[in-house]
């Protein structure tokens, strides 16, 4: 059965920190946005063997992200 996951990258010091959004415990970092890509998919194939030894239920995928703007400079704060 295939399943999909959703990916989020960030840029950090060191390159780039990908952990996937509906299974946070699968993270990694790469030394650069390709490196990240192919060490998360290593990490999410060893996650998925490592539950299926442990008879753990695996995480479901599919998820929908989307972006919440917010204008941040005129947020007053609450009295």
């Amino acid at each position: 059965m295939l399943q999909s996951y959703t990916a989020k990258y960030i840029k950090i010091k060191s390159g780039y920190m990908g952990q996937l959004i509906e299974w946070p415990e699968v993270i990694t970092e790469g030394r650069n946005l390709e490196e990240c890509r192919a060490m998360l998919r290593d990490a999410l194939h060893e996650m998925v063997l490592a539950y299926h030894q442990q008879n753990k239920e695996i995480p479901l995928g599919n998820s929908l992200i989307e972006q919440l703007p917010v204008e941040i400079e005129n947020v007053c704060q609450a009295a």
